[in-house]
C-alpha cells in the first residue's frame, strides 16, 4: 500500500435520538456500512457511553426531552475525556440561528431531517477521515517531540564529550566519528522541523475554513474533490525540478486550448496534486465556477500528505543515523550484511538535502535499469553517500550540477558523485583523505567526513577514489557485489 494512502480502522459511532424510527434507521444505515454503532436514547444515556467507551463520531439529535442535543454537547465539551469527539447535529430545525448555535458550541456538521441516506453517509466518512488524519498528525507530531529530544540530548552528549575523547589516544577514532556525524543530524531534524510547521499551519490557519467551503459544496463537486485526493494518494512519483518545469508547460498549453483562466496558477495547482497527464476527465471541474477553490482546497490537503511523507523519511534517516553511530564507534558492529539497491540509499540522501538541491543544483541520475544487490550495512553506507554529496553541494554554493553514474563492472558496484564546482587544488589533493584536514571555514567543517567514508568503504572491502579539474570533481566507490 502506497504510505500516502489513508486506511480507517472500522469507526465506533454513538447515534443519540429519541425517535425509536429514527434511531433504527440510523444504526441499520450506519451498521450496514460496518461502523460499529452505539444507541442511544436521551442525552444522560449518550454522556454516559461516551465516557465509557470510545467513541470516534456522534450523531446528535436537538430535540429531545429533559437534555436537548446543544445541553449535550456543551457537557461533551466540557469534559477531557470527550471533547476531541466530533458532534454532528441532526435535527427537523432547518433555521440559520439555530445552525449557528450548534457550530458555536463545537458541533462539526449539521444535517437537516428528513436526511438523505448518502449525505449521512457522505458527511461521517468525511468526518472519520478528518478525525483519523488528526489524530495520526498529533501521533506523529507526539513522536516526533520525543525523536527530537532524544536527538538533541545525543547530540548535545557527543559535543561534550568531543574535547575530552580529542586528547585520548585510544578513543581519537571515536572522536573523529563524533565530529564528523554531529552536523548531520542537524539535516533530518531541519526536515522534521520545517514539515512540523507546515501541518501545524494547516491546521492552525486553514481547517475550519476548508470545513466550511466543504459544507457548501454540492455532492458533485464533493466527488471531484475526493477524486482529486484519491489522485494524489496514488501518486508516487519524484520528479526533478526540470520535469516539474516540462509538464508545467504542457499542462499550460492544455489549459489554454481549452479556454480554461488563469491556466498558469491552476496547472501549479494540478502539478501540485499530482495530475500531470490528460486533462481530459477532468475539464467538467476545470471549467466548473468553484474549480479555483475546489483545486485549492485539494492542494493543500495534498501538501500536508507530502509533509507526512517527508516527516517519515527524515525521522526514519535521523534515527539510522544515531544508530550507525552507536554501532560503527564500537568498530565491533554486531549487524550482519544485507543486500539492498544502492540507489536506494542515494535517493533516501538526495530526498533529506532537498532543500539545498532547490536553491539551485540541478541532479542528473544515470542508474542503469537493472543492478545486483550488494551485501552490506546500508546505514553506514548512507553515511558516504551523504558525505559526498555534502561536500559536492557546497563544493558548487548550492549552485550548478549534480551528476550521479551507478553502474556495474567486473563484480563490482561503481557509484560516481561529480560536481561541477572549483575544484579541489592539486598541492592539497594527496591530504584530503587525512583526519582534521580541511579547507572549510572554522565551524564549517571537523576534516573527518571523508576519513570516514574511507573508512566504512574499506570495511566493505571496496576503494574510493577521487579525480578534479576545475569545474568537474568526481569521487568515485566501488563495492563487490
Amino acid at each position: 500500500m502506497n504510505d500516502s494512502q489513508i486506511t480507517l480502522p472500522k469507526a465506533s459511532i454513538l447515534v443519540v435520538d429519541d425517535t425509536p424510527a429514527n434511531l433504527r434507521l440510523l444504526v441499520e444505515i450506519l451498521a450496514e456500512k460496518g461502523y460499529v454503532v452505539r444507541p442511544a436514547r436521551d442525552g444522560s444515556q449518550a454522556l454516559a457511553i461516551a465516557r465509557g467507551v470510545a467513541v470516534d463520531l456522534i450523531l446528535l439529535d436537538i430535540m429531545m426531552p429533559e437534555m436537548d442535543g446543544y445541553q449535550v454537547c456543551q457537557q461533551l465539551k466540557a469534559d477531557d475525556r470527550t471533547r476531541d469527539i466530533p458532534v454532528i447535529f441532526i435535527s427537523a430545525i432547518d433555521q440559520v440561528l439555530d445552525k449557528i448555535k450548534a457550530f458555536g458550541l463545537g458541533g462539526v456538521d449539521y444535517i437537516t431531517k428528513p436526511f438523505q441516506v448518502e449525505e449521512v453517509l457522505a458527511r461521517v466518512e468525511t468526518h472519520l477521515a478528518l478525525q483519523h488524519l488528526q489524530k495520526t498528525l498529533q501521533q506523529k507530531n507526539e513522536n516526533l517531540a520525543q525523536t527530537n529530544r532524544e536527538l538533541a540530548e545525543t547530540l548535545q552528549k557527543l559535543k561534550a564529550t568531543q574535547e575530552e575523547l580529542i586528547h585520548s589516544e585510544k578513543m581519537a577514532a571515536l572522536g573523529q566519528l563524533v565530529a564528523g556525524i554531529a552536523h548531520e543530524i542537524n539535516t533530518p531534524l531541519g526536515a522534521i522541523t520545517s514539515s512540523v510547521r507546515n501541518i501545524a499551519n494547516f491546521w492552525t490557519n486553514h481547517i475550519e475554513r476548508l470545513l466550511s467551503v466543504w459544507q457548501n459544496l454540492s455532492p458533485e463537486r464533493q466527488s471531484y474533490f475526493r477524486r482529486l485526493l484519491q489522485n494524489h494518494r496514488q501518486k508516487d512519483i519524484s520528479l526533478s525540478t526540470r520535469e516539474q518545469r516540462q509538464i508545467k508547460r504542457a499542462l499550460v498549453n492544455q489549459l489554454e486550448s481549452h479556454t480554461i483562466e488563469n491556466a498558469t496558477a491552476v496547472a501549479k495547482l494540478l502539478l501540485g496534486i499530482g495530475i500531470n497527464g490528460d486533462l481530459e476527465p477532468w475539464l467538467p471541474l476545470l471549467k466548473d465556477s468553484q474549480s479555483e477553490t475546489i483545486l485549492k482546497m485539494a492542494y493543500q490537503f495534498a501538501n500536508v500528505q507530502t509533509s507526512t511523507q517527508t516527516i517519515a523519511t527524515a525521522s526514519e534517516r535521523a534515527a539510522k543515523i544515531v544508530f550507525a553511530l552507536k554501532t560503527y564507534a564500537r568498530y565491533d558492529s554486531t549487524g550482519e550484511r544485507v543486500p539492498v539497491q544502492i540507489t536506494d540509499g542515494i535517493e533516501t540522501v538526495l530526498t533529506l538535502y532537498h532543500n539545498w538541491l532547490k536553491r539551485g543544483v540541478k541532479v542528473i541520475r544515470n542508474y542503469p535499469e537493472s543492478l545486483p544487490a550488494v551485501r552490506c550495512y546500508p546505514d553506514e553506507l548512507n553515511q558516504v553517500w551523504t558525505n559526498l554529496i555534502h561536500n559536492a553541494i557546497q563544493a558548487m554554493d548550492a549552485r550548478g550540477t549534480l551528476t550521479i553514474n551507478v553502474d556495474r563492472q567486473e563484480g563490482m558496484v561503481s557509484v560516481s558523485i561529480t560536481d561541477s564546482g572549483k575544484g579541489i587544488p592539486l598541492e592539497i589533493q594527496s591530504k584530503i583523505f587525512e583526519p582534521f584536514f580541511t579547507t572549510k571555514s572554522s565551524g564549517e567543517g571537523s576534516g573527518l567526513g571523508l576519513d570516514i567514508a574511507k573508512k566504512i568503504i574499506e570495511k566493505h572491502q571496496g576503494e574510493i577514489r577521487f579525480e578534479s579539474v576545475p569545474g568537474k570533481t568526481s569521487f568515485t566507490v566501488c563495492l563487490p557485489y
